[in-house]
């Protein structure tokens, strides 16, 4: 085994673990205020408001998939009668869908990020390298599932019997990388950049996906008031007198 295949499926899987568990404790702890990610519907809407639900159901099935695929071992499912073609065509046709449908939104949020000025000039660095890792992945994934599983051999690559169970062997504490080794590169390099990606997730805006919106439903609404709508703070102050107030728990009234 030579020294990058334990790089790669090795120590990377466990860096990647320590520096998302630690890093989101980390984020916890000292940034509550900013564990979210900021809205720039004010500065943009159109756009946003089919690029974003269409990312968001495609990248949440998409998980979905795959959870299923890494944790759910073959012998369970062919205990159950079920066939690897049945499996095969389960499995690709929902998570084509699924990951067609993120490919688009995500290609709406980066062409609204890249070419909506306001959206761009309030882009930050780590803005970019979140999108950058974010990108990677997908593009890799919906490559590997269209190459090997849609217009590949038939039956696709049986992912479940080298990644599966090689990704399984991590939270085990007995790592098999050899698996790994004749598996198809753009799976590979797929599953490099997710592993990457959890490296730098807790230090930008993705924390929020951790996060259970409990109060969404519940808190009230966030008014934003336009400039027509009526007096703002720059705006001069009225000559004459004001309404009259009442001091809280006074009695008395303003003159």
């Amino acid at each position: 085994m030579s020294a990058a295949s334990i790089l790669a499926w090795v120590v990377l899987p466990y860096l990647s673990i320590i520096l998302l568990v630690v890093g989101l404790v980390w984020r916890f702890r000292t940034d509550q205020f900013g564990w979210t990610s900021k809205s720039s519907q004010w500065q943009e809407s159109a756009i946003l408001r089919w690029s974003s639900p269409l990312f968001h159901l495609g990248i949440l099935f998409v998980a979905l998939g795959h959870v299923m695929g890494l944790v759910v071992p073959q012998s369970l499912t062919d205990a159950l009668g079920v066939s690897h073609h049945l499996y095969h065509l389960v499995a690709t046709i929902p998570g084509s869908i699924a990951g067609a449908a993120t490919v688009v939104g995500l290609c709406g949020l980066l062409y609204r990020r890249i070419v909506v000025k306001s959206v761009r000039l309030n882009t930050s660095r780590v803005d970019i390298l979140t999108y950058v890792l974010l990108t990677i992945p997908i593009v890799l994934g919906a490559a590997a599932t269209f190459s090997t599983q849609v217009f590949g051999a038939p039956g696709g690559y049986n992912y479940r019997e080298t990644i599966s169970v090689w990704f399984r062997s991590i939270p085990m504490l007995h790592p098999q990388p050899e698996l790994m080794a004749d598996v198809p590169m753009v799976f590979k390099l797929h599953v490099i950049a997710g592993m990457l990606l959890f490296c730098i997730w807790p230090f930008t805006k993705l924390v929020h996906v951790v996060s259970a919106p409990v109060g969404y439903v519940t808190r009230p609404n966030v008014v934003y008031r336009s400039r027509e709508g009526g007096r703002v703070a720059s705006s001069p102050a009225a000559r004459g007198w004001d309404r009259p107030f009442e001091r809280t728990g006074t009695g008395r009234k303003g003159r």
